[in-house]
């Protein structure tokens, strides 16, 4: 992305912007915004940074300024940035992560593997999920309590698996089961691959091995053909989280666990009442700063029903890669 817009913001206007964000999908070019704190502890001082992949004209910034109130008098400023890979450029510099028995480094920062921890090695890359962020680590956590309380799973999907880490996880826990995981993004199946190989996660279609397809939500046929699942995990974002309840709930079988994460805390009870009305509920709920992770259980008395064809396409744009 060459171009970025900042605007002053609090963070209550940052977080209104995740409930409601139908609205850039209207924009064009359409932005990739982040906000983070300026000042410590103070809610009054964000920043808001809307990155794009061409300038953006005056109509473009000013739609994502009236949604600042506190923005509304301020000067945008408006940067052209150097080709970079800004995925890589964000990742670099991650400390490994311990979360459960899982510990997860690149290849430059490994030191030393904790007695007992399972390592992964996840290069920083064009890809999202390195561990590093509270939405994978609180994912790699919930993984471990369910292994610890006993769970047992023999098929298991991970939809929106952005590097595979949480796939591997899941094939440490239950190395015998049916694996699979998809991304919207034909790269990040690409960087799975290739991780799958470093980390010695093998890749196929038979019990014990991992399979692998580009999809949008639970849209292709190696994804249905191998439902009802046991546990799903999805780590994306809230927005497609609720547009999927449907076809997340129509390929776990009852009694099935789905893992959701990639929402904030202010996300969470609308995220949880999309699935309620598919028959969820939730089992246990793991705070990471902002960033919850949620484990549902399907209720038995759901019937499930193979699709013929998936009926959850998420409407994030194809080319719009916002897994973790």
């Amino acid at each position: 992305m060459s171009w970025k817009v900042t605007l002053p913001c609090t963070r209550n206007e940052a977080e209104e912007l995740h409930h409601d964000d139908e609205w850039l999908a209207a924009l064009e070019p359409m932005p990739t915004i982040v906000a983070d704190e300026v000042e410590a502890f103070n809610d009054e001082k964000w920043r808001l940074e809307a990155y794009f992949n061409e300038k953006p004209n005056a109509q473009v910034i000013a739609a994502i300024q009236i949604r600042l109130p506190s923005a509304v008098k301020a000067k945008a400023v408006v940067e052209k940035l150097p080709d970079a890979d800004w995925v890589v450029m964000s990742q670099q510099g991650l400390q490994p992560v311990h979360a459960g028995r899982f510990y997860v480094h690149t290849m430059a920062n490994k030191g030393t593997v904790p007695d007992g921890a399972n390592p992964f090695q996840i290069e920083a890359s064009r890809a999202f999920g390195t561990g590093g962020h509270e939405t994978t680590s609180g994912c790699l956590d919930m993984l471990d309590r369910m292994k610890r309380a006993g769970k047992h799973f023999d098929l298991i999907a991970d939809i929106g698996t952005g590097t595979g880490l949480l796939a591997f996880a899941a094939h440490v826990l239950w190395p015998k089961a049916y694996l699979t995981a998809s991304d919207i993004d034909p790269v990040s199946i690409d960087v799975t691959a290739a991780n799958a190989v470093v980390n010695n996660v093998p890749c196929g279609v038979a019990q014990g091995q991992l399979a692998l397809c580009v999809a949008a939500g639970t849209a292709h046929d190696l994804i249905t053909a191998r439902a009802p699942y046991d546990l799903v995990i999805a780590n994306i974002l809230a927005g497609p989280l609720i547009e999927l309840a449907p076809s997340l709930s129509a390929i776990l079988r009852e009694g099935g666990s789905l893992i959701l994460a990639g929402l904030l805390n202010t996300q969470a009870e609308a995220v949880t009442r999309a699935y309620r009305l598919h028959g969820f509920r939730l089992q246990k709920r793991k705070d990471m700063g902002d960033w919850p992770c949620l484990w549902l259980v399907k209720r038995r008395n759901y019937g499930w029903q193979r699709p013929l064809r998936a009926s959850g396409r998420t409407s994030q744009p194809p080319d719009d890669f916002g897994t973790w």
